[in-house]
């Protein structure tokens, strides 16, 4: 089966007539997060997560874009997002000091790939169809941008800056299955490591930066790429990190890395 949303996606019916309508399972999704919770790179736990926490705007919301002349050209455009984030030698090749060389440094350090999501993604849909309408690419997308995220808001891959990301996404679309995992991420945060981190001012501000920006998922990656970095940032009113910064020098006052405190503490 192909990873890749087809390319004729902007000639695709708005959403199928076999695709099911999602079920909101709360005690399910807790199970989920347990298995995050004991291992915070089984990506595939988020997923199920979302699965499980369905928001009742998303289809409303995914056919205001798609209808608009923006969603129209993005389809057009951008079919198909990893072959876009993925491809470093491209991005290389753009100034010094843009989001691009910004993203490529990010995911080279981290040995992240945009295909990666795509398959951590595709786990869970094992045995399950894809109906390649336009409401799938739409999903795709905001799978897509999540580690653009990072760049952009300066949260890196430790534990809280996972979840303060996942805060920036609840601010930009909603989502139950973002909010969820962020808030109850920030608990175990503070149940496991005691310190005087503002982790829950950090979450706040993180939702905060999200409901005031613009939706990065209905952004131009192409154009976003090629802006200077502070200049795109400035542009989506994305303010500085204060709070998790906040947060980083309080765990290593205590000489706990941010990085790799839980596996300390346990």
């Amino acid at each position: 089966m192909s990873l890749h949303t087809p390319l004729s996606v902007a000639d695709a019916i708005f959403i199928h007539p076999d695709r099911p309508a999602p079920k909101f399972r709360p005690f399910k999704a807790l199970g989920h997060f347990r298995k995050l919770i004991a291992d915070k790179e089984d990506t595939e736990q988020v997923f199920h997560i979302f699965e499980c926490l369905p928001r009742k705007s998303f289809v409303p919301d995914a056919r205001a874009f798609i209808e608009s002349e923006a969603g129209q050209r993005l389809m057009r455009d951008e079919p198909f997002l990893p072959a876009i984030l993925d491809d470093h030698e491209a991005l290389r090749r753009l100034p010094k000091g843009t989001v691009a060389h910004a993203y490529c440094d990010f995911m080279e350090r981290e040995g992240l790939t945009a295909a990666g999501l795509v398959a951590e993604s595709e786990k869970m849909r094992r045995g399950k169809p894809r109906y390649g309408d336009q409401i799938e690419w739409y999903g795709d997308r905001l799978r897509d941008t999540h580690d653009m995220l990072h760049v952009l808001t300066g949260y890196g891959r430790d534990a809280l800056g996972e979840q303060c990301v996942l805060a920036f996404t609840y601010g930009q679309n909603r989502n139950f299955g973002n909010i969820f995992i962020a808030w109850a991420g920030g608990f175990e945060l503070t149940r496991r490591v005691k310190s005087d981190a503002p982790v829950y001012a950090a979450l706040k501000q993180a939702q905060a930066f999200g409901t005031a920006a613009p939706k990065i998922q209905q952004e131009s990656m192409v154009n976003l790429l090629a802006e200077p970095l502070d200049a795109a940032r400035k542009r989506l009113g994305i303010g500085e990190p204060t709070q998790y910064h906040a947060c980083h020098q309080a765990y290593r006052a205590k000489g706990i890395d941010p990085y790799n405190f839980l596996a300390k503490a346990a």
